[in-house]
């Protein structure tokens, strides 16, 4: 990829690289409208409207903003779905190829719902290439295996800590159609019942990660696990995460309604 191009890639992962992962505003959009349909167009990154954005947003919200700009910019990006074990299609990413497009050239993975927010480059899998290639980003490191030319797997690990397979992604992408149906999905999975945040500070190298009431923060040395109590929740979470009090309280009632 041209040195320029590359720049203006970069520059937009930049841009987006201080957004939380975030399902709160999800939940409130989903109960706004009552279906996922609904729920998904109300989402301002369906607009491209990065600045109007609730808070942040999640793997779909943030890939579909990427992919909406880099196709305006003149890029051709393709929407890949990431499965995760007997979980098929939990997760969404991006592969920017170079100009010529074929399977041999050169293509980037871009990752923004893993918090992933540099472009990397894909290995080539043997006999074309290495296979794999690492990363060695903070506070958590990359590999990706491409064990055919039709897959590739990411592994990440941090501290010591050894690397996980995380998603295996079928590098021929999916359909717009197909990329909105499983954003329709998502919106029912597991993970809709319970609060999930997490932000990147990419300055400091550390990562804050909230599940279940727990409070996960990762650096390059290790990470540490905190409870924050019913009473603190809304505070604590506004601070850490950037996002309004408001917002938080009201995704937590809609949750605590439906139990």
């Amino acid at each position: 990829m041209l040195p320029e191009n590359m720049k203006k890639v970069v520059d937009l992962c930049n841009q987006i690289s201080n957004i939380t992962y975030e399902n709160l505003t999800k939940i409130i959009r989903l109960e706004q409208t009552g279906s996922a349909t609904g729920a998904r167009k109300l989402d301002d990154s369906d607009q491209n409207d990065i600045d109007s954005w609730m808070g942040g947003g999640t793997c779909f919200s943030m890939t579909w903003h990427l992919y909406q700009t880099l196709t305006d910019m003149g890029f051709k990006p393709r929407l890949v779905m990431g499965h995760k074990r007997k979980e098929r299609n939990i997760h969404c990413a991006l592969i920017l190829p170079d100009p010529d497009g074929s399977l041999l050239s050169n293509s980037y993975l871009l990752d923004p719902g893993y918090l992933i927010f540099d472009p990397l480059q894909m290995p080539l899998p043997q006999p074309f290439g290495t296979g794999e290639a690492f990363f060695p980003l903070s506070p958590n490191c990359v590999r990706l295996v491409r064990p055919t030319l039709e897959s590739m797997e990411l592994w990440t690990g941090g501290a010591g800590a050894p690397m996980k397979l995380r998603f295996e992604y079928p590098v021929e992408g999916v359909s717009v159609e197909e990329f909105k149906h499983h954003w329709n999905e998502s919106f029912y999975r597991e993970m809709m019942t319970y609060p999930v945040l997490n932000r990147l500070d990419r300055e400091k190298g550390v990562q804050y990660y909230y599940q279940k009431g727990n409070l996960v923060v990762r650096n390059a040395t290790g990470s540490k696990m905190t409870k924050i109590e019913p009473a603190d929740r809304v505070q604590t979470l506004s601070d850490i995460f950037k996002i309004s009090p408001d917002i938080i309280e009201k995704a937590l009632n809609i949750l605590e309604n439906k139990r």
